[in-house]
């Protein structure tokens, strides 16, 4: 089964079969279909955290990729340390942009993610998403229906046009609430700025807290008409 190999009918169909599955049970079909060419892009975010203890017991040397933009907060490193003890027997392989920081501020000037954040989001994570999932089938993403508008119709199993690949996010139709009960329930490590009213927590110039409530997309790219990074939409 690939990208290419797939009709938007057989997508629906795929997604139809897993209907009333567990999480658990869909990360395990997963891997069942793909092995080691499913790929999980972990964020270290409350979902991401939430499928890491959901995938280990399934497959203990899953595969994650953090896409290490040189911008994350101190606190998300200390946290994928927290994680590496945690989960010792994980893959897990941190990639760069191609540019550094001071070559990407030579050649599109100073303050990139001010003057053009998604030529910033295109240079430190979607570039470097495309060349992972390159050599892959298919990939896991946290994505939940209610976290937003642009995420409301994603099912279990996606056809991913940009990547060319196939996405399967298990958590779709999870709560905020229902993230933070299983994370307190079965004691799992969390990125602490969570505990600061950082819902959604990514790179440290285009990341600010929100009022206790606020949309979990809210506090990212404060004060521009911006939502997403672009690696799902």
């Amino acid at each position: 089964m690939s990208y290419h190999s797939l009709t938007d009918s057989d997508y629906q169909q795929l997604h139809n079969s897993l209907n009333g599955k567990t999480a658990a049970e869909v990360i395990r079909w997963g891997y069942d279909m793909f092995g080691n060419d499913l790929i999980y892009s972990c964020s270290f975010g409350a979902e991401s955290m939430v499928l890491i203890d959901i995938i280990y017991p399934v497959k203990p040397d899953a595969k994650l990729v953090f896409l290490d933009t040189d911008f994350h907060f101190k606190e998300t490193y200390q946290l994928i340390d927290e994680v590496k003890k945690k989960y010792p027997k994980l893959t897990i392989e941190s990639v760069k942009p191609r540019l550094t920081p001071e070559e990407q501020a030579g050649k599109h000037g100073d303050r990139l993610w001010e003057k053009n954040p998604d030529l910033c989001c295109q240079i430190r994570k979607i570039d470097p998403l495309k060349d992972v999932l390159s050599n892959a089938r298919a990939w896991i993403s946290g994505l939940r229906r209610d976290q937003s508008p642009l995420r409301a119709n994603t099912n279990f199993v996606n056809k991913d046009d940009k990547f060319q690949s196939i996405k399967l996010c298990p958590l779709i139709h999870w709560t905020w609430d229902e993230i933070w009960d299983y994370i307190k329930s079965n004691d799992v490590p969390y990125n602490e700025l969570h505990d600061q009213n950082y819902p959604s927590i990514g790179c440290t110039y285009c990341t600010s807290p929100t009022k206790n409530g606020a949309d979990s997309r809210e506090g990212r790219w404060a004060g521009l008409n911006k939502t997403e990074c672009g690696l799902h939409f």
